[in-house]
């Protein structure tokens, strides 16, 4: 098993921090993981994309030309990383960041509507972590528990608090999943 996932959006949309949460995710499970993040220099605001690659073998380079998924939340990352996913591949779209939905016929097209979720939920700060939790639904790569257990070790004791919720806002994600 190899998945390559690309993650992109505007800087503060937790688009690193969701892809950090998955590979740490995958080492929790003894897999190779590769985490490349690349974003400019105004990050929060600016466009952001981050790279994953959780793979039962040794991974030979981090750098990816095509993709078997990709989480685009915002028009920009869209018309850049549409066309990069592999057919056959999975594409995952918030609602909210989107003016022209993905068109392509070779690959599933999903719609989650996380802003509308967080935002039900009273906490923007979920947003991510509902992307993420629709994500699992449709290509469990990582097991809920080990992204639990990420969270706890990469999460400072402080915020311990918010770990009931983050897992809250993983089960909404994967239920307002649907194939577009």
């Amino acid at each position: 098993m190899k998945e390559e996932i690309i993650i992109s959006g505007f800087g503060g949309q937790g688009v690193l921090s969701m892809g950090k949460i998955l590979a740490y995710s995958g080492l929790m499970e003894n897999k190779e993981v590769s985490w490349m993040p690349a974003y400019g220099p105004e990050q929060r605001g600016g466009t952001a994309n981050v790279t994953v690659i959780i793979s039962d073998e040794k991974i030979s380079s981090p750098i990816l030309s095509s993709y078997d998924a990709a989480i685009i939340l915002n028009q920009p990352s869209l018309e850049k990383f549409e066309s990069k996913v592999k057919p056959g591949g999975i594409l995952i779209y918030d609602g909210y960041g989107i003016i022209n939905p993905p068109t392509r016929k070779d690959i599933q097209i999903y719609r989650i509507d996380a802003m509308d979720a967080a935002n039900e939920m009273n906490n923007s700060k979920a947003f991510n972590m509902i992307v993420l939790g629709g994500l699992l639904k449709v290509q469990p790569i990582v097991k809920i528990e080990s992204v639990m257990k990420g969270l706890k070790k990469t999460l400072p004791e402080r915020h311990h608090h918010l770990l009931p919720m983050n897992e809250a806002a993983i089960l909404k994600g994967m239920e307002i999943i649907h194939l577009q």
